[in-house]
């Protein structure tokens, strides 16, 4: 399992600010971008991995409506026809920009609520050719996770969330499925700045479930 040192990693910024946040309301997910069949098996990711958090889905959010919003395009153009999208995400023009000359694939906003707490997210996927090979299983619950807590933008650069199980199933690394049960324990914070937090979570990471 995962040491104090290691999960402090995964919240510590590439400017080294620690910064951990999870979810406070329970998470109303909507999909763009996806056909038919495609659509239960990412609702299916997040709501796995929501479940082992032992957080909680909804059909709407009584204030916001939606508080989770994930678009895949084909080009990062086709996001400057949304409709209202700079309302949600100010600065979205600047950012497509910025998307489309480093060539990334996907990108990921938080809001937060005033305890510091995630409000809602935007994940904007970018189907290129990497993205097109991994099946949609795969992609669901590694965006999934991605979600449920505000990472550092490091986290998962050289060791991905994921494994591939003896069956070639994909599953959740175990140690990451602690992590992050452990992360909505009632009793950890919702929004923590001390990297001291990271020794409560090693203490909830080790024990039994």
């Amino acid at each position: 399992m995962l040491d104090h040192t290691e999960i402090a990693a995964l919240f510590t910024r590439s400017d080294g600010e620690f910064l951990f946040a999870r979810w406070q309301r329970p998470i109303a997910p909507v999909i763009f971008g996806v056909d038919d069949a495609t659509l239960p098996v990412l609702k299916g990711g997040i709501e796995a991995v929501v479940t082992l958090a032992g957080h909680k889905m909804t059909e709407a959010d009584p204030e916001l409506g939606t508080n989770l919003m994930m678009f895949f395009v084909a080009e990062w153009d086709e996001l400057r026809e949304v409709p209202d999208l700079d309302r949600l995400v100010p600065g979205i023009g600047d950012i497509l920009d910025q998307l489309e000359a480093a060539g990334a694939n996907q990108y990921r906003v938080f809001r937060f609520e005033e305890s510091g707490a995630i409000r809602a997210a935007f994940a904007f996927i970018r189907l290129d050719e990497h993205m097109r090979d991994v099946p949609a299983q795969t992609l669901a619950l590694s965006q999934a996770v991605q979600l449920a807590l505000l990472w550092s933008d490091e986290a998962f650069q050289n060791s991905p969330p994921l494994l591939i199980g003896p069956d070639g199933d994909v599953l959740l690394k175990p140690e990451i499925g602690a992590l992050i049960r452990a992360a909505y324990d009632p009793a950890i914070p919702v929004m923590g700045r001390d990297p001291a937090l990271a020794y409560r979570l090693a203490a909830r990471v080790d024990r039994p479930t």
